[in-house]
């Protein structure tokens, strides 16, 4: 038994927290994924290259020259001519190591080579440039 006066309303479902939700869970994985990168050096501008491939050497460690010049291995500050001895206690007896060498594009030739050299006189250490690809 219905009374008359009582309009019919068409049952509704109400979506606009169900969108904030999802929004709030879509914001929560883009934050999350941008911490997942995993960077050994110091953030630098490496130059470009268009034959640039990725190296699969487990044991890696980073040298990083910033634009100002300073020299860092594995985030930890040093000079070029304490680098060759920190690297030998980093290497000691694995086999095969490689060293990354994140050097900003701005950084003057010399100092890269300077860094290269010492890098050289380690055994069993194998020397890579780190660039973006083009």
């Amino acid at each position: 038994m219905r009374l008359q006066d009582e309009p019919d309303i068409p049952p509704q479902i109400n979506i606009v927290p169900m969108i904030d939700v999802i929004f709030a869970i879509l914001t929560f994985f883009i934050m999350s994924t941008l911490f997942l990168t995993r960077s050994e050096g110091l953030p630098v501008n490496l130059p470009t290259a268009a034959t640039a491939k990725q190296q699969q050497i487990p044991t890696k460690i980073t040298v990083t020259v910033d634009q100002d010049g300073t020299v860092s291995v594995n985030r930890q500050p040093t000079t070029i001519d304490a680098l060759a001895g920190q690297l030998r206690t980093l290497v000691a007896d694995n086999q095969e190591v490689l060293v990354i060498l994140n050097a900003d594009e701005k950084v003057a030739h010399g100092n890269v080579v300077a860094v290269m050299d010492q890098v050289r006189k380690i055994q069993g250490a194998k020397l890579a440039i780190a660039t973006q690809k083009q």
